[in-house]
């Protein structure tokens, strides 16, 4: 995927390899301090993924070992794809198709001394894994669908994987006692104050929000709601430019947040997943959504240079729009277009996967928003 390439040609120098709680209620993010009401109580996981809209992506993507393919990038595979599958697999109630995919990461990425998660697979390099390094949110997308696929399936061995990895995130990626409270950060090497002049560098999109209510049922012991907060208290300390947009990579090192060195000050192909996780969870006020709802009000997205405004690649495949239509749907209430509901069938495999999980989403939290225009 374009977001892991770019992170690792930009860290090989480096070894790549709180007063909102979890959204255990049935309101909207807030306007103004006043929350909007959801249509009912949010829906399970699984069931909500029409089963000829993953068959379809299925065929495209996941092969029948369980590789899941990122089709613009070489046909590598990464964790964060893995995660993904397994979680569209348990969406569409697919049980077959999550054992594949998770029995390929198991032989493939789980090639580290820990529980975590090696971050990338390319299926022409000899190792295919280069690089041990981890990407915090594929473990937690990871993690997050075995513990869905225990309790749909009342699998125990699941809820004891899923458990494993989430304490090792706990114990190895999360930093405390920061001002923000605790921290994430986007893998073991290369981002901690220790290993960067402008550390701790942080990805706010990897916090996948509405995994860490259902990795508080399986590892407990952790500050799950700190780290959602210190994701949305985070967002808002790091508006740039004349949109008030945050970048892929933003620097927490100083009294106030930054563009980290090194990657191009860019809202990009990693950021825009942040409010589609937030409005997943139900978390978030209406001031957390803004700069996306200015950003996309014509309903396309691009890569946006945050000092200037200036649009420096549009992200043209229909996938990207349904972010749009989400946020739209989550901070005003819009109907959601015709198109959102027919995903299409020729989308590389980025934009697919976000309008796979976007239209998730909308079933678990916005069904009022499914009336289409």
């Amino acid at each position: 995927m374009i977001k892991k390439i770019v992170l690792a040609s930009l860290l090989s120098a480096a070894t790549f390899g709180s007063s909102i709680a979890l959204a255990q209620t049935n309101s909207r993010p807030s306007a103004g301090g006043a929350p909007l009401v959801l249509d009912a109580t949010p829906m399970p996981l699984a069931g909500t993924l029409n089963p000829q809209h993953w068959a379809s992506y299925r065929q495209r993507f996941v092969t029948d070992t369980g590789r899941v393919i990122d089709t613009a990038n070489g046909n590598i595979s990464h964790s964060e794809g893995q995660g993904y599958g397994m979680l569209l697999a348990v969406a569409a109630r697919d049980r077959a198709s999550f054992e594949r995919i998770w029995n390929w990461t198991r032989a493939n990425l789980m090639v580290r001394d820990d529980q975590l998660v090696a971050w990338r697979w390319e299926p022409n390099a000899r190792p295919a894994v280069a690089d041990m390094n981890n990407a915090s949110d594929g473990d937690i997308l990871i993690a997050w669908a075995l513990a869905e696929a225990a309790e749909l399936w009342s699998d125990t061995s699941y809820k004891v994987a899923g458990r494993r990895i989430a304490v090792e995130l706990g114990r190895k990626v999360i930093v405390n006692k920061t001002r923000f409270g605790p921290m994430l950060l986007p893998g073991i090497t290369g981002f901690a104050a220790e290993h960067r002049k402008d550390g701790p560098v942080i990805n706010i999109s990897y916090w996948v929000f509405p995994a860490f209510s259902r990795l508080n049922l399986v590892a407990p012991e952790f500050n799950w709601a700190g780290v959602t907060q210190s994701g949305l208290d985070l967002l808002a300390a790091s508006r740039f430019g004349t949109m008030g947009l945050p970048t892929e990579w933003v620097s927490a090192a100083g009294a106030e947040m930054r563009p980290a060195d090194g990657f191009p000050a860019q809202f990009s192909y990693n950021a825009i997943r942040i409010p589609l996780y937030m409005a997943w969870a139900g978390v978030g006020g209406r001031e957390h959504y803004a700069p996306f709802v200015n950003a996309w009000s014509n309903g396309s997205l691009a890569a946006i240079e945050v000092a200037s405004g200036r649009k420096v690649q549009p992200m043209s495949e229909s996938g990207y729009a349904s972010l749009a239509a989400l946020t739209q749907c989550a901070a005003t209430g819009a109907p959601l277009p015709r198109d959102f509901a027919s995903p299409s069938p020729t989308e590389n495999y980025y934009p697919a996967t976000l309008h796979l999980m976007a239209l998730v989403a909308a079933q678990m939290r916005y069904r009022s928003c499914m009336r289409t225009q």
